[in-house]
């Protein structure tokens, strides 16, 4: 019975310990103890108690008179492990598979290298009639819906969209205009433009920084892309690339806006 109460009280300090860190945000990163006690439900002496053992493991850093607190190096090494831990496409395989399951088209995340799209993962359509890209598939990122998705979401300089489009015979204004009407719709559309008969579908997905990561795309025989399956395909993607997003750690980003 005492083992069992101690080990709540262990549990109930652990608890403790995380709404005092939590308390934290970009606006208010540096908090006095009178200012965490209006934050967090504990005793003055409590909160002194928890203070000290989280200054002591590298949680928080204290200094100043009046005495003020803000979170330590160990904070910075736990957020360091978790930003290498996400690999988009480990991270996207789950959406990706429900997006082939109800829809049974090829769906590919990209990510983008300089001025060209890759293909990091893919799930392949099983009907007999599809187009698949494969993973290492590489091209300018300039054509095709998973590129300009991305571009379209990225802060680009006149100079650098001249350069991504030089020898393709695209009218740069036009360009523009496709990237601001696919930021303003959340997705873009090719059809035709690399495949003759191929429609693709692509949306963008963020990481943690606010910032545009890469695309999830669904691509297929233009027969099976009609109007009606595009709004409902497109309004899949949009679910899933924010279910990714927030995997990404986006959403943390939202909260701290």
């Amino acid at each position: 019975m005492a083992d069992t109460e101690k080990g709540n009280d262990s549990v109930r300090a652990v608890g403790r310990a995380l709404e005092i860190l939590l308390a934290f945000t970009p606006a208010d990163f540096e908090l006095s103890p009178a200012e965490l006690l209006k934050r967090v439900d504990l005793s003055r002496p409590t909160l002194y108690r928890l203070l000290h053992t989280l200054e002591v493991n590298g949680f928080l850093v204290s200094s100043g008179d009046p005495q003020k607190f803000r979170l330590g190096s160990s904070v910075a090494r736990l957020a360091h492990v978790w930003s290498s831990s996400k690999d988009p496409a480990a991270a996207a395989m789950p959406m990706m598979r429900r997006l082939r399951e109800v829809t049974d088209e090829t769906v590919g995340l990209y990510v983008r290298q300089d001025d060209y799209r890759l293909c990091i993962a893919e799930v392949p359509s099983t009907q007999p009639l599809s187009f698949r890209r494969g993973v290492g598939f590489q091209d300018r990122i300039s054509l095709g819906a998973s590129g300009k998705v991305i571009l379209a979401h990225s802060s680009l300089e006149p100079r650098q969209l001249r350069q991504m489009t030089q020898h393709t015979g695209v009218d740069i204004a036009a360009f523009v205009k496709e990237l601001d009407k696919a930021k303003a719709l959340g997705y873009a559309i090719s059809r035709d433009e690399q495949i003759h008969g191929a429609t693709s579908v692509a949306v963008p997905f963020f990481d943690a920084s606010g910032t545009v990561a890469g695309s999830l795309a669904l691509y297929g025989p233009s027969v099976r892309f009609d109007a009606k399956r595009l709004e409902r395909f497109t309004s899949l993607l949009l679910s899933e690339s924010a279910h990714l997003s927030r995997t990404m750690g986006y959403q943390f980003f939202e909260e701290q806006r």
